[in-house]
């Protein structure tokens, strides 16, 4: 399927691995002219070089910190005219309410919330002087469902929720779109790093975790990361363009709620 989104610019935050690389490659496939963002400069040049290989054009390094401010306007003056943003950024730490100091709060409503208020804030008004763009969140399926030792994540992916559907609300006659995204249990390094961290809680394995997330998918296994690049890349089109101020789940079934 053509996608048409040929000659389109997107910036994709988190791009360096995982679901942000994927989503990254995937409209680079397209055609797609892709800026892609991580705090690692020498991992994000290999990912560059890897879409480099998978596409014959390399991508654009914005290099920075979405935590910090300053560090957001580099990548917004780096990344100019953006057509597409897809807003990913890895988790804060899991942990259980009593146990999480203050600071821990503050930081992740930086990595999470201010980071998509601020991205947002720099590239809408050019989308709304084009009259076309596309706001893709990537949050969880713990906006869903809240997961009991993420809270930091629950609360702060929350707001990125609300953020998307009132903007959709308010933009969409300026033919704008935003979604969210929302990934279930899928082999990436956060779920991995997860995993470790709940394998030493319970004197476990990190693989036995891992298979009992799988184990409670009803499709049976983890997800992959291109499976949520290929919805990002729809929802990136023209062919998605009456569907906004959405929250889908890429969760092999996991959400069992009929809405």
């Amino acid at each position: 399927m053509d996608l048409q989104l040929k000659g389109k610019r997107a910036l994709v935050t988190g791009a360096s691995a995982g679901l942000g690389a994927a989503a990254a490659l995937a409209l680079a496939k397209e055609g797609v002219d892709v800026t892609i963002n991580a705090r690692g400069e020498e991992k994000l040049e290999k990912t560059a070089n890897m879409i480099l290989g998978e596409t014959a054009v390399k991508p654009v390094l914005a290099p920075g910190d979405v935590a910090r401010e300053n560090d957001i306007d580099r990548i917004l003056e780096t990344a100019a005219d953006v057509d597409i943003l897809v807003v990913n950024s890895g988790g804060p730490p899991p942990g259980q309410f009593i146990d999480l100091a203050l600071s821990q709060w503050g930081e992740a409503h930086r990595l999470l919330l201010a980071s998509a208020i601020r991205l947002t804030r720099g590239v809408i008004d050019g989308m709304l002087e084009r009259k076309w763009g596309r706001l893709i969140y990537i949050t969880s399926i713990a906006v869903l469902q809240p997961v009991n030792d993420l809270i930091l994540s629950n609360t702060y992916r929350a707001g990125v929720t609300g953020l998307c559907k009132t903007i959709s609300n308010n933009y969409a006659v300026h033919g704008l779109t935003a979604n969210c995204v929302c990934p279930g249990y899928t082999a990436t390094e956060r779920l991995q790093s997860l995993a470790q961290k709940r394998a030493e809680a319970a004197s476990t394995t990190a693989e036995a975790e891992l298979a009992a997330f799988a184990a409670d998918v009803p499709a049976g296994r983890l997800g992959r990361p291109e499976e949520l690049a290929a919805l990002i890349t729809f929802l990136a089109s023209d062919r998605a363009a009456y569907i906004t101020g959405v929250s889908i789940p890429v969760d092999g079934g996991l959400m069992r709620a009929l809405i």
